[in-house]
């Protein structure tokens, strides 16, 4: 019975859609029903609801992990984000909108693509087969962040909890300078990345195969076409595609980096004698077992597991009594993230503490 209500849960990343689309035709506040339910309601059940400690049972981690139930959500997600971006798309294009329309339209969006879309972009990244990669590119593509698929996986992964990591955040270190940080060192660190696995293989830099390259032309293209396509039928230029399609796209990677940022708020590895950094643990990143917003970010929340056993899928992550315990789940702590002071009197003393009780129980 409760194996069956944890794969129902992972159905509520369709509520955000739903949301969005009849919050648009209904007009007035419900324009705003998808902001609702994420910085409102969400939080108010991840306060009243136990939280979830409970782990998949070791004998039985083979087993779920193999459920193609699991898979299928996470693959059924992509085609739902491309019918909500074409639907927001559509709409933009034949309607006129109002400045709040477009607040709550653009936000809104911002809200499925980066936050559901990028989460699971994120899963699938992780995943060897090829079908699953191209998913995680295309949804990437509609958030115009395609180059966190090199950078996570073969940069943020290896350098986590370091100061080499952009995706890290420093200790005293407010959400709006690591923003800049995270996003241009990220994108930097990428195609450096890119460039050493070409030279690697013996192909030229600026080649039809440097993944870079694609992914910045991918995005445009996308948003070409459907600009090309629609103007073409309404025999006018409508520019309010491109400003819709980046408008999101910037929002919901600044959903992603607001993430990175809750994530690893002040943590660090121990630099060893001979130079490299201690392995990767469940200490080195915050954890958060909240029911409800787990549900719906895939339990990207228990991240202490995702860093120490990347290669694990989502339904099996576990919760670490002793990784550092978020206060509340995502959804509330980046509300807290955007205030500095709030966010500093909050987390400054819980990483503090956190990190004394670490050196007393190896003294």
């Amino acid at each position: 019975m409760k194996k069956s209500f944890k794969k129902i849960g992972f159905f509520s990343a369709l509520i955000l859609p739903v949301l969005l689309i009849g919050g648009y035709y209904l007009g007035g506040l419900a324009l705003f029903s998808i902001h609702f339910f994420v910085f409102f309601l969400v939080p108010l059940m991840d306060y009243i609801l136990d939280q979830d400690h409970e782990n998949v049972p070791k004998e039985y981690i083979s087993q779920v992990s193999r459920d193609r139930f699991y898979r299928w959500v996470t693959y059924g997600w992509v085609y739902v984000q491309l019918i909500v971006l074409g639907w927001g798309i559509y709409v933009v294009s034949a309607d006129s909108l109002s400045f709040l329309e477009w607040l709550a339209l653009v936000s809104g969006m911002a809200l499925v693509t980066g936050g559901v879309g990028i989460t699971v972009a994120h899963e699938l990244g992780h995943k060897s087969s090829s079908l699953e990669q191209f998913y995680a590119k295309l949804l990437l593509m509609t958030v115009g962040y395609m180059h966190f698929f090199i950078e996570h996986n073969r940069g943020h992964h290896v350098r986590v909890a370091t100061p080499e990591d952009p995706a890290t955040s420093r200790y005293g270190e407010d959400f709006y300078s690591f923003w800049f940080r995270s996003v241009w060192r990220g994108y930097l660190s990428a195609w450096k990345i890119e460039g050493e696995r070409l030279s690697k293989k013996g192909i030229k830099f600026w080649s039809a195969k440097n993944q870079m390259i694609q992914f910045l032309l991918y995005p445009i293209l996308f948003v070409g076409v459907a600009f090309a396509g629609v103007s073409i039928l309404q025999e006018r230029l409508v520019w309010e595609i491109p400003i819709f399609f980046f408008g999101q796209s910037i929002l919901a990677f600044s959903l992603l980096e607001i993430v990175n940022y809750l994530e690893h708020y002040g943590m660090e590895r121990k630099k060893l004698p001979n130079g490299y950094y201690e392995k990767v643990s469940p200490l080195h990143s915050w954890n958060a077992s909240q029911q409800v917003s787990n549900f719906l970010l895939f339990q990207l929340q228990r991240h202490s597991d995702h860093h120490a056993f990347a290669h694990k899928p989502y339904q099996v992550l576990n919760h670490f009594d002793q990784s550092p315990q978020l206060p509340a789940g995502y959804s509330a702590m980046i509300l807290v993230a955007l205030i500095p002071p709030v966010w500093f009197k909050m987390m400054n003393p819980r990483l503090e503490e956190w990190k004394n009780k670490q050196l007393e129980s190896v003294q």
